[in-house]
């Protein structure tokens, strides 16, 4: 069985991955991260090319035109002008211009494919990138199939792309939380919020990874397998990113797999320039930077997103929580990362604004998670559930409550500094704010476990402080009684301590007369 690291299977794509970092020389791993990613993506592109191409040669005499651009278009592949074919690629591999037959390579396929505007990396003819190592790496590329239909309909390119981009966030370490969000967290926000049908909004998706997870989901559930046996309806993506090399990441990661994202023409500040100023959407889901101080917020204290109180310019936690719910349709629901200061905070009015929030009864659920689950921090985060409107006639009237659940008891080490949450944690974690809120397909039946989570009303909230810390809610867990007698129990415990003072007493002896054979006794 493969072992299960980072969120994607241990298979292949360790071994592509330790021989493309074993090219990385000392090249730094954010200027490295494009080299790979923009070459695996060429491949992918040209692979899905060239099966097509051979289709259309085959058909020549019933009218088909394997050089008609238009041909690919009808079958949403896309059109790769002859000089940038991996092929050509591959054949001039080992010459010194490479670097620069890539780069026109690049330029060509989005000339041609307007999509792609501005989205590919051209940097591969630049001095500081070792062309010997670039002819390896198209070598290593060249020996796995990524766009052809067999490999697509085992998801060969997105399992790579993911597992790369999981490895380069790991490399960067805390600037790797900029693009990446662990897979497992993603998955445990959408399968939270199920979004089956309709408008997902991401306004710092970084690398595009909470879209993916989301047509996913859609993807995996369109059989029946949760949505009572009714084929789905798409969703429809709408996100924003500010840095413009994570822009690009997130564009080519939807391009790969087919999913057409509205991400804007360019990338730009959610906060300065929003880029969807009129969209109200069904779900947003976001990792946004935890506890931006520079996020200039002094230039917005009269901003129409602040109904709930104008948030710190120190921080932009509150910020961007307003800025979900402006984004929110009226019975939409907004599931986020932030950090765990988020649900104590009375600094700067940040206390005032998250009251505000509650007593609009916007808190549908709190999840207080472990430590160790992303690269860019150590810290522990949790996740916010909020919705619009508890009476929308999709599930149970929830008015006035609000579910907590601590599981920062959940997740398993992957190595030293790196946890993850299991298939088994995501569902248990998930499955009760399903059943708690009353989904129509879930069959449970929704009870207060101490220690681990707790159905709290406004009252209660009010109760605490408007604090929303779920340790305060849960309780501390019961410890099973084992059903041995106090007074057995005592006597064997003083028996076994009794023991291991004597077994300490001889320890001790043997350890003096060992330093006093060597000079150094009492």
């Amino acid at each position: 069985m493969a072992k299960q690291n980072n969120g994607a299977v241990l298979g292949f794509e360790k071994h592509l991955w330790l021989a493309a970092d074993a090219l990385r020389s000392n090249m730094d791993a954010a200027e490295y991260k494009h080299v790979v990613l923009g070459l695996i993506f060429l491949k992918y592109i040209s692979d899905a090319f060239e099966e097509h191409h051979t289709r259309l040669a085959a058909e020549r005499s019933q009218g088909a035109d394997p050089e008609d651009k238009d041909e690919y278009r009808a079958v949403n592949v896309f059109w790769v002008p002859k000089e940038a074919r991996w092929s050509v690629l591959k054949a001039n591999a080992k010459q010194s211009e490479i670097g620069r037959r890539v780069d026109d390579a690049l330029i060509a396929i989005e000339r041609d494919n307007p999509t792609l505007k501005g989205v590919l990396p051209k940097e591969y003819a630049r001095p500081a990138l070792d062309k010997q190592r670039l002819g390896q790496l198209i070598d290593l590329v060249s020996n796995i199939g990524l766009g052809d239909e067999a490999s697509r309909s085992k998801d060969v390119l997105g399992r790579v792309y993911e597992y790369f981009l999981s490895q380069f966030a790991s490399a960067e370490g805390k600037k790797g939380g900029q693009f990446y969000t662990p897979r497992h967290v993603v998955r445990l926000l959408v399968e939270m919020l199920a979004p089956y049908k309709g408008r997902v909004y991401d306004p710092c998706c970084g690398s595009g990874g909470m879209f993916v997870q989301s047509v996913e989901f859609v993807q995996a559930h369109r059989t029946g397998n949760g949505n009572g046996s009714k084929a789905v309806a798409g969703v429809s993506v709408f996100g924003q990113e500010s840095n413009p090399t994570t822009w690009r990441l997130a564009k080519m990661n939807l391009a790969i797999r087919g999913i057409d994202g509205n991400l804007g023409l360019e990338n730009a500040d959610s906060f300065h320039r929003d880029l969807h100023p009129d969209l109200k959407a069904d779900y947003v889901l976001a990792n946004p930077p935890f506890n931006d101080s520079n996020w200039n917020g002094e230039l917005l204290k009269n901003d129409k997103r602040w109904l709930y109180g104008v948030p710190p310019a120190s921080n932009a936690n509150f910020a961007w929580v307003q800025h979900f719910i402006h984004h929110l349709a009226p019975t939409g629901m907004a599931g986020f990362v932030l950090s765990n200061g988020s649900m104590a905070s009375n600094q700067s009015g940040e206390g005032e604004i998250r009251k505000n929030i509650i007593e609009a009864d916007l808190v549908d659920c709190m999840i207080a998670l472990p430590g160790q689950l992303f690269y860019s921090t150590q810290i522990p985060v949790c996740l916010w559930f909020l919705t619009r409107e508890k009476r929308n006639g999709r599930f149970r009237d929830r008015r006035g409550e609000t579910l907590f659940v601590d599981a920062r008891q959940l997740g398993t080490l992957v190595d030293r500094t790196h946890r993850e949450l299991t298939d088994a944690d995501i569902q248990k974690v998930s499955g009760t704010y399903h059943a708690w809120r009353g989904d129509k397909d879930c069959a449970a039946v929704y009870e207060d476990v101490a220690g681990f989570c707790r159905s709290a009303t406004l009252g209660d909230i009010r109760h605490h402080g408007h604090i929303l810390t779920p340790g305060r809610y849960v309780g501390a867990a019961e410890v099973e009684d084992d059903g041995e007698p106090f007074e057995e129990k005592m006597a064997r415990l003083t028996a076994e301590l009794q023991k291991q003072m004597e077994e300490s007493e001889k320890l001790d002896k043997l350890i003096w007369a060992n330093l006093e054979k060597i000079g150094y006794g009492h």
